[in-house]
């Protein structure tokens, strides 16, 4: 009996465990890479000896299908989410069994079909606009009684805050609608159009899920704390994982395995950003696959398993699908910015911080006599320090160290 393998479209980023948490019980790896010229988060998590077999998936896809055919997968999953499309697109046409509604599978790769679909259900949702025409993006606002108010402006594709502008009440879109229009994304894609949506006031959350059949288990609740710089929008500051029983993770949970019903979501990991106002929750992003970093490991140490190893245990072993998490230590993720471009003058209070009781891990890329850029988004961030532990109080002070630390960088 041949061993069984999985293909992986761009095993990048967080996705990188993938493979090697599935070789772990006896199955082999293929990759699926969607382009050849990766950003440097992609690249340093890149690792060819993974995989039995690598496929270049910018051919046309049905060349892609037919040599993946002849290779006989078990699954095909996304691994970042520059390979959402095709994992989706080749399951559809090879495992359908083990993929999602293929008729909404629109709603499950763009924000602007997802919104519709979300309208579409009579969900609470944002008031949205998908277009290129900066007069439509006048009237929209108008029309919806949003001049007054302010508005976000992103890509239709994107990830991580990329290019996500907030546009203040009663100031001309424009200018910040030109900047995004018919740029290229950190996704690599051109944004043809751009994305308008109501500004959403309250508190950002990540529910990140596991499905099997269209069961859809809770695997992890984390709440953001980010802060805008000038227009941008979406600057981390930290995440931190929500105990199971906390007031608010009910509701969130509802919420969003009505929208995974919604985009036909039925199987694999999903990353679901949703924003807790006044008015209840409204959906920001879904996103069909596996959360991005930090958030794995996050979840791991908060829980004892992620969303790949619900993947796996759901693969391998026929496990029905996961139930929902249960918390035994807090975790938050503290992420490090640079109020300015510059060069580091001393980075020796932050090197510090691998010290902290709390601290279980450290990634750094700010180091004395380096240049680093001004933060605007996950991609332009210094680094983020994992703080883990029993008890709640000993995480909230070491992060209130880090902060300081923080603040005493010194950039020039």
């Amino acid at each position: 009996m041949s061993t069984p393998m999985i293909a992986i479209a761009d095993p990048y980023s967080s996705a990188h465990r993938i493979a090697p948490a599935f070789r772990a019980r006896g199955v082999r790896a293929i990759a699926l890479r969607t382009a050849f010229t990766l950003p440097d988060t992609a690249r340093s998590t890149w690792d060819p000896g993974q995989f039995d077999h690598i496929i270049d998936a910018t051919a046309p896809l049905e060349r892609v299908r037919e040599r993946l055919a002849a290779l006989h997968p078990i699954r095909i999953l996304p691994g970042s989410e520059t390979g959402v499309r095709i994992a989706d697109e080749l399951t559809s046409a090879l495992l359908p069994e083990t993929g999602n509604v293929a008729a909404l599978a629109a709603a499950r790769h763009d924000k602007w079909q997802t919104g519709l679909a979300v309208i579409d259900a009579g969900l609470p949702a944002l008031a949205q606009l998908a277009t290129s025409d900066a007069d439509e993006l006048a009237r929209w606002r108008t029309a919806n009684g949003l001049d007054g108010e302010p508005i976000v402006l992103k890509p239709v594709h994107s990830a991580g805050a990329d290019s996500v502008h907030l546009v203040a009440p009663h100031a001309d879109p424009r200018p910040t609608f030109a900047s995004i229009l018919g740029g290229r994304n950190r996704m690599g894609r051109r944004d043809d159009v751009v994305l308008a949506q109501e500004f959403a006031r309250g508190v950002e959350y990540a529910v990140d899920t596991y499905s099997a059949d269209g069961a859809h288990a809770v695997v992890m609740v984390s709440v953001y704390t980010k802060h805008a710089v000038g227009d941008r929008l979406g600057i981390y500051e930290s995440v931190r994982c929500l105990p199971h029983d906390a007031p608010e993770t009910a509701e969130l949970a509802d919420y969003v395995r009505a929208v995974l019903d919604v985009v036909g979501l039925r199987n694999g990991s999903a990353h679901v950003e949703v924003m807790r106002t006044a008015r209840g929750p409204r959906l920001i992003e879904v996103n069909a696959r596996t959360a991005g970093n930090p958030l794995p490991e996050m979840t791991r140490l908060a829980t004892g398993a992620d969303q790949i190893d619900h993947c796996v245990r759901h693969v391998v072993d026929g496990v029905a699908g996961p139930r929902d998490y249960r918390m035994d230590r807090h975790v938050t993720a503290a992420f490090l910015s640079s109020p300015r471009t510059g060069v580091v003058a001393d980075a020796g209070p932050l090197e510090a911080l691998a010290d902290l009781r709390t601290c279980v891990g450290m990634h750094l890329t700010a180091r004395s006599g380096e240049r680093v850029d001004r933060t605007v988004d996950v991609f332009t961030s210094i680094g983020r320090v994992l703080l883990a532990g029993d008890d709640p109080d000993a995480v909230a002070a070491d992060y209130a160290r880090v902060r300081a630390a923080e603040r005493r960088l010194v950039v020039g």
